[in-house]
């Protein structure tokens, strides 16, 4: 059955008189040094904040304190005077007002355990991962919430941002979803600026929903890019692939609109046509016959697509949701089943109303 669980409103009418419309320079530290974090963290502290870039690989923080950049992930652009590196948790998280977690999803529930000590009401919690639990599917505003309790105020940062384009300084424009109202706008006015619009919202989970399922739906644009079907085919797996995130959204109280700005509709195309996404490059890298495990070796870095797609599974059967391109996806990274085949199966379905 589907679910009945009632629907939020996601409204945020005005800018909460508690903020303060000055620039307030913060210390961050900014947990996870792959390219979003690390590019984030430039974005920061061209703003003017002292930012601290954690990561749990040891050698390549050293690297980046050597050369001054991350030239891993973000090659050739150097870090900007207030950003820094440390391999040091602790010192980090004493020296730091907020905490920025920038990890893979695989990785946060780990990583918010280890940060839970200074994690308080004054502090906040902030995250710019897009993924779903492994192993539950819940949404990690869900997770947070579990861990940290009513009193710690939550904020994705989602939307539209290619790293690179970030770390070289290019117009970017991106959502910040909060718990509450004084610490969406206050992270919003933290990044605003500088080439780098934030706008600000109360609704989580639609938020979350739209930065996570687009990869996936970037997978198939991929497979169809690869396999030569044009761009008819990839407006068509992008629209339907819209109504798939509007159709379990509903079911998990997300506001229709957010899918409709930068963290659904934004987010979906940029990642479904942009040649800097994983998630396309995995599909091309499908399409041409190699297989997962070498399609992600030649990336090089993670795909959330893989992880997300198997919990896009599970919450469309908890939901009762039909996600048509969803299983297509996971048929062929899970089952083997032929890329050009999951295309061919998805035209040929039976007709039906464009919108329910």
């Amino acid at each position: 059955m589907r679910s009945s669980r009632p629907r939020p409103k996601h409204r945020l009418k005005s800018r909460p008189a508690s903020i303060d419309l000055t620039m307030q320079h913060r210390a961050i530290a900014v947990l996870g040094a792959g390219s979003w974090g690390t590019a984030l963290g430039m974005h920061l502290a061209r703003r003017g904040h002292r930012v601290q870039l954690w990561d749990i690989d040891q050698t390549h923080i050293a690297a980046m304190q050597h050369e001054a950049r991350n030239q891993r992930y973000l090659p050739g652009i150097d870090f900007p005077e207030g950003l820094s590196a440390s391999a040091d948790l602790e010192q980090v998280c004493d020296e730091s007002q907020h905490l920025l977690v920038v990890t893979p999803s695989h990785a946060f529930v780990e990583t918010l355990t280890k940060i839970r000590p200074w994690l308080s009401a004054e502090s906040g919690l902030a995250w710019a991962t897009k993924g779903l639990e492994p192993g539950s599917a819940r949404l990690l505003h869900e997770v947070a919430e579990e861990s940290l309790g009513p009193d710690v105020p939550l904020a994705l940062i989602t939307g539209p941002s290619f790293a690179h384009e970030v770390a070289s300084g290019l117009p970017t424009a991106v959502t910040v979803a909060a718990s509450t109202p004084a610490f969406g706008a206050s992270w919003a006015e933290w990044l605003h600026g500088a080439n780098f619009r934030a706008y600000y919202t109360a609704d989580l989970p639609g938020a979350e929903l739209g930065g996570a399922l687009k990869n996936l739906v970037a997978v198939a644009c991929g497979i169809a890019d690869g396999l030569g079907l044009g761009g008819n085919t990839r407006a068509a797996l992008i629209t339907r692939g819209l109504a798939e995130m509007m159709r379990l959204g509903r079911s998990l109280g997300a506001s229709p609109l957010t899918l409709t700005g930068l963290a659904g509709v934004g987010d979906l195309v940029l990642t479904c046509t942009g040649d800097l996404s994983r998630n396309r490059r995995l599909g091309l890298a499908l399409a041409a016959g190699k297989s997962r495990e070498e399609a992600v070796a030649e990336i090089g870095q993670v795909v959330e697509a893989i992880r997300t797609t198997e919990e896009a599974m599970r919450l469309a059967k908890r939901y009762d949701v039909e996600m048509p391109i969803t299983e297509q996806v996971y048929g062929i990274l899970y089952e083997g089943w032929s890329p050009s085949k999951g295309v061919r199966v998805l035209m040929g379905r039976d007709l039906k109303p464009e919108i329910e």
